[in-house]
C-alpha cells in the first residue's frame, strides 16, 4: 500500500489550503482515513479521521475550520482548510489503516506566515 499527499505550501494566516492524499495498492474496504500533522519539537498528533462508513474525529483545535472528506471509490482523501493560523504550521501526514494495519504518506510540509 502507497499513499501519496499533495496540497501543501505557503499562505498567509487567514488562507485556505486543500491537502490531498491517494491510495494504492490492496486496501481494505472497510478502512479509516486520516490527516495527522507535526510541528517542530512536538509529537505528531490526529488532525481529522474519517471512517468508511462517513464518521469524522476533529481534533479540537481545528473543528470548525477544517473539513475532511474522502471519495471511497478512489481511495482519496482530502482535507480543506480554511481560516489558517500560524500554529497550524506542520508537516501534514495522511494516515490509512484497518485492524492492525497502518499506513503513512510522506508527508507535506504546510507553513502559514502571520
Amino acid at each position: 500500500v502507497q499513499l501519496q499527499a499533495s496540497g501543501g505550501g505557503l499562505v498567509q494566516a487567514g488562507g485556505s489550503l486543500r491537502l490531498s492524499c491517494a491510495a494504492s495498492g490492496s486496501i481494505s474496504s472497510t478502512n479509516r482515513m486520516a490527516w495527522y500533522r507535526q510541528a517542530p519539537g512536538k509529537q505528531r498528533e490526529l488532525v481529522a479521521r474519517i471512517l468508511t462508513d462517513g464518521t469524522i474525529t476533529y481534533a479540537a483545535s481545528t473543528k470548525g475550520r477544517f473539513t475532511i472528506s474522502r471519495d471511497s471509490a478512489k481511495n482519496t482523501v482530502y482535507l480543506q482548510m480554511n481560516t489558517l493560523k500560524p500554529e497550524d504550521t506542520a508537516v501534514y501526514y495522511c494516515n490509512l489503516g484497518w485492524g492492525l494495519y497502518e499506513y503513512w504518506g510522506q508527508g507535506t510540509q504546510v507553513t502559514v506566515s502571520s
